[in-house]
């Protein structure tokens, strides 16, 4: 497959962009409906918006393949990862939450590996370590309890989203070779319709969220309310930048390598530090301003050392460092 890398960084800014929209509308609605209903309207619309893609690359003939469990199997790693990263995003600033997931870039580097055959050199893992530094000094290791204000699984639920949101994304890097973005975009929006549903069958009274303190379970497990008023709008923002996202990162891991795209992700960092002061007058502690400069430091150098080692190997000089 040919390495498009300008439109895959092209791709992957405006997705994170989207993505950031999507945090911040996420977390404004998370004080009074339950995410797995925000997950179904957004990607029912989100749905509607793929399926336009779907015709303007080929037809409904591209959503075709011939392997569809390993399509489900993406989806649900999506899902998980969309999962536990917003019931962590109720709980937490949405700057610390952002900083902490972003610690996915670096895993996307140290899985594509054994994952895509890619070589990273001892130089690159260095800086994969400084990153992973950064995400320790987040958790804040030497605070207690009621310094920390959540609990430690709460602060570990983005890194985990990170871990799985990795291993989606090297995955789509597979499967976008032969499946269209707006297919694979499509899937994803499949999978969390079906996922949503199961969701309100089980939990949609809100049965499982009476007597429950835990911000993030009573954001999983809260009772489906009919949107109120403006909060319409939200919604169907929702499913907007449900679309937009799906193809995006899709195209994005389908054109160039997944060292190449990692890096600019982090992007979404500045952006969640802006959100969460201009709409919920938020800034990060000490810890997060130094954890996030670690993990971009870390993302930025590995970008540069990959594109040094591409023109090295485009005059010849194959050996990795």
């Amino acid at each position: 497959m040919e390495n498009r890398a300008a439109a895959g960084i092209a791709f992957i800014t405006a997705g994170i962009f989207c993505i950031s929209i999507n945090d911040m509308l996420i977390k404004e609605l998370s004080g009074g409906y339950p995410l797995h209903q925000m997950v179904f309207v957004r990607s029912l619309i989100g749905l509607g918006f793929s399926l336009i893609f779907v015709q303007l690359e080929g037809g409904f003939s591209i959503l075709r393949t011939r392997q569809p469990w390993l399509h489900a199997f993406r989806g649900l790693l999506l899902v998980a990862a969309n999962m536990t990263y917003f019931a962590a995003l109720a709980a937490l600033p949405l700057a610390d939450a952002t900083a902490l997931f972003f610690v996915a870039p670096l895993f996307i580097t140290v899985l594509s590996i054994p994952i895509l055959g890619e070589k990273v050199g001892p130089l690159r893992m260095g800086a994969v370590l400084v990153g992973f530094a950064g995400v320790v000094l987040m958790q804040r290791p030497w605070a207690g309890r009621e310094a920390l204000e959540v609990s430690r699984i709460v602060l570990l639920l983005p890194v985990f989203s990170a871990l799985l949101y990795a291993t989606n994304q090297l995955m789509t890097r597979r499967l976008g070779a032969t499946t269209k973005a707006s297919a694979l975009s499509v899937y994803i929006q499949g999978t969390f319709i079906i996922v949503s549903t199961l969701f309100w069958l089980v939990a949609g009274d809100g049965r499982f969220a009476e007597g429950v303190e835990s911000a993030s379970v009573v954001f999983l497990l809260r009772a489906w309310v009919w949107p109120q008023g403006s909060d319409w709008l939200y919604f169907v923002g929702l499913g907007l930048n449900a679309a937009v996202i799906g193809y995006a990162l899709s195209a994005a891991y389908r054109s160039a390598d997944a060292a190449t795209i990692a890096p600019f992700e982090y992007i979404g960092l500045p952006l969640a530090v802006f959100w969460g002061f201009v709409i919920f007058d938020t800034l990060p502690g000490w810890e997060v301003w130094i954890g996030m400069a670690l993990i971009m430091g870390s993302g930025l150098f590995v970008f540069l050392r990959e594109r040094q080692l591409s023109r090295r190997i485009a005059r010849g000089q194959v050996k990795l460092r």
